[in-house]
């Protein structure tokens, strides 16, 4: 199954996970979870790559229920769904997080971690069941992850 998920997003990328190969874990999507995967790529990862013109990492995108618990994922996680997907560029991430707010459409949109000046990485999901364009900002506060709305 070495199908793309979109034009510069291949589907060994979408289901990628260090922790999935290390601990043997089955982190393929079935039909519905592979469809919501294709529909973020063709609503936010392509046009954000083809305006980028660059590479970008995909740190997560898909995660099965067992990765998700292993890797310490929220039980609501939209990863686990296909809906959500982690994008890095290392030094970039500010500019695409505010190209993603301004242009596209999006359910939430996380900054996660970093400085004020760019996020480690941006998460970003998209539904088919309609989007709420919730930005969020990720914090590590004692050690715990806390979201707060930006």
């Amino acid at each position: 199954l070495m199908e793309k998920i979109s034009a510069n997003l291949s589907y060994k990328e979408g289901v990628h996970s260090n922790t999935a190969t290390r601990r043997n874990i089955d982190n393929n999507p079935n039909a519905e979870q592979l469809a919501a995967m294709k529909l973020v790529a063709a609503k936010v990862f392509q046009p954000v790559r083809e305006w980028y013109g660059k590479p970008i990492r995909v740190n997560s995108f898909f995660r099965s229920p067992e990765l998700n618990t292993r890797t310490g994922g929220s039980k609501t996680s939209q990863h686990c769904k296909g809906e959500a997907i982690d994008i890095d560029t290392s030094n970039d991430n500010k500019k695409l997080y505010d190209y993603i707010r301004d242009n596209l459409e999006y359910d939430q949109l996380i900054w996660e971690f970093g400085n004020e000046s760019n996020p480690d990485w941006i998460h970003v999901s998209f539904s088919k069941n309609g989007n709420r364009k919730r930005q969020l900002l990720a914090k590590k506060v004692n050690g715990r992850t806390t979201y707060s709305v930006i």
